[in-house]
């Protein structure tokens, strides 16, 4: 019964502490195995997991109170439901057989967790740590993350967690960020629940100002964060073509395009001479954007999920890896870009209803992470 109350209580810890925001911290995540496999029974697992997730994603009940201006009540909810894949797949694969057996069911039950159907909602994915514990590595970081996991759900998981220990302390003493990929500039916004809702010439005008500035201290592609241009039409086309004519910058920028069925969020490229979709989010954030429960009862509406299209863009001669919000949280969308070799990564955001949370902080983290990883490039662009 200790035991067992010790190991929830150092579940919620280790998910608090990796996943507050701080990259150097992810790798804390990678003690998850070893309380799970510690477990005496699938009861205990379960309450393992599940604290290790709710901890892990506690800034949801609060972000979704503020999406939709209620109490925390819904929040709560969402909360939990979110928390019943993650728990499930782990709480089925338990077993109270030491050994490799073990181990190989945690393995599958990452693999499960880092893509769909299960993988929507694999949110602290302790994968994400490989770029702090292994930065430069690639594909072979990332399969070193994987065996480690594994091994921490064995008897040698002491060996393992001094070697994790030693890669993570030699990682921090010589960490550097991702550099942004030459010619492009970020720009981070404050506009709150205004962006992307505000339409008016006025607010363009303001983002145009914006732009324009930023380009003017260095850097001929300025990229705005998700949602920043509103609904994209052709007059919104037209004024920035217009307003960029003779500046030589380009622009990228969130946007929405309205379709019969609900809409896509996107991000949309612009020049003087040529404006176009860019990108298509392949993952739009479950009930509040994406909603198929729509399509199944012959109603419109939402976002629509792109899933595994177009993974890497081509923009300015360059192949990059685009990656709009939730798409930052979870795992699949980064390592599906990175099969195709990118060169860059564009990381952009809405996040003013996380105000109070460090949900931001997270998908910065995270992306930084990926980033180190492979060793790429990133440039960001949130607004709060």
């Amino acid at each position: 019964m200790v035991r067992g109350a010790v190991l929830i209580a150092l579940a919620a810890l280790f998910g608090a502490l990796a996943w507050s925001g701080h990259v150097l911290a992810l790798p804390v995540a990678f003690a998850f195995p070893a309380l799970w496999a510690s477990a005496r029974s699938r009861i205990v697992a379960a309450f393992v997991s599940a604290a290790y997730f709710l901890a892990a994603s506690r800034g949801l009940p609060q972000g979704v109170a503020n999406f939709y201006g209620s109490d925390l009540g819904p929040g709560l909810l969402l909360w939990f439901a979110a928390s019943l894949s993650f728990v499930a797949v782990h709480t089925a694969l338990w077993t109270k057989r030491p050994g490799w057996g073990r181990a190989m069911r945690f393995g599958l039950a990452a693999a499960l967790m880092a893509v769909p159907p299960f993988g929507i909602v694999g949110w602290a994915h302790p994968l994400t740590a490989a770029g702090v514990l292994f930065p430069g590595w690639g594909w072979w970081g990332l399969a070193a993350a994987a065996a480690s996991l594994i091994a921490m759900t064995t008897k040698a998981w002491p060996a393992a967690a001094i070697a994790l220990a030693s890669f993570w302390l030699w990682s921090a003493a010589s960490w550097a960020t991702p550099s942004v990929p030459d010619g492009f500039r970020g720009v981070d916004l404050g506009m709150g629940q205004s962006l992307g809702r505000d339409n008016s010439l006025e607010r363009q005008r303001d983002l145009i100002a914006t732009v324009m500035r930023t380009a003017g201290q260095g850097g001929e592609i300025v990229v705005l964060p998700e949602s920043a241009l509103g609904f994209w039409t052709p007059s919104v086309e037209r004024l920035w073509r217009e307003s960029l004519s003779g500046s030589g910058v380009s622009l990228i920028a969130g946007a929405a395009v309205i379709n019969p069925q609900g809409y896509d969020n996107v991000l949309v490229e612009i020049s003087a001479d040529d404006a176009s979709i860019l990108y298509r989010e392949r993952m739009p954030v479950p009930v509040s954007m994406w909603q198929p429960w729509r399509g199944w009862l012959g109603q419109d509406g939402g976002a629509r999920a792109h899933l595994f299209a177009n993974p890497v863009v081509e923009f300015a001669g360059r192949r990059i890896a685009p990656l709009i919000c939730y798409e930052q949280l979870v795992v699949w969308p980064v390592l599906q870009s990175m099969l195709y070799g990118p060169e860059g990564i564009v990381a952009v955001g809405n996040g003013w209803w996380t105000t109070g949370t460090s949900i931001v902080a997270i998908q910065n983290a995270s992306t930084i992470a990926w980033a180190r990883l492979f060793g790429r490039p990133l440039v960001t662009a949130f607004n709060r």
